[in-house]
C-alpha cells in the first residue's frame, strides 16, 4: 500500500515561486509515473505535470511548461514540483498520485489512472 504526503504550499505573490514536495511510502517500486494535479473551486480536477519514477522522463500541461519543473529524487523517495512565475491562476489544491503503470502522455495525464493520491496542499497566489 502506498501513502503519498504533500507539502510546500502557501500563500506567494505573483512572479514568485514555491516548491511542493510529495514524499511517497509504502510499495514505491510499484509506483511507476508520478503526477501532479490540481484542483481549484468550481473547477475539475486538472493535470499539472507527470514524471517516471526510473527513468526521470517528464510531460507538462501547456499551462505550466515552462515555468513549473517536476523532479524526483529516488532515494529519497521525493517528488517535487519547483513552481516559478507563479499567476493568480495557478491557485488552487494541488495533489500528487501515484500510478502502477508507465502510462503514455495521452493516458498520463487522465486523473482517473492514478491509485493512489494524496491529501493535497493549498497553493495561493495574489495578484
Amino acid at each position: 500500500q502506498v501513502q503519498l504526503v504533500e507539502s510546500g504550499g502557501g500563500l506567494v505573490q505573483a512572479g514568485g515561486s514555491l516548491r511542493l514536495s510529495c514524499v511517497v511510502s509504502g510499495r514505491t517500486m510499484s509506483a511507476y509515473t508520478m503526477g501532479w494535479f490540481r484542483q481549484a473551486p468550481g473547477k475539475e480536477r486538472e493535470f499539472v505535470a507527470t514524471i517516471a519514477w526510473n527513468s526521470g522522463s517528464t510531460y507538462y500541461a501547456d499551462s505550466v511548461k515552462g515555468r513549473f519543473t517536476i523532479s524526483r529524487d529516488n532515494a529519497k523517495n521525493t517528488v517535487y514540483l519547483q513552481m516559478n512565475s507563479l499567476k493568480p491562476e495557478d491557485t488552487s489544491l494541488y495533489y500528487c498520485a501515484t500510478a502502477y503503470h508507465h502510462y503514455t502522455q495521452s493516458l498520463a495525464v487522465i486523473p482517473e489512472r492514478y491509485e493512489y493520491w494524496g491529501q493535497g496542499t493549498q497553493v495561493t497566489v495574489s495578484s
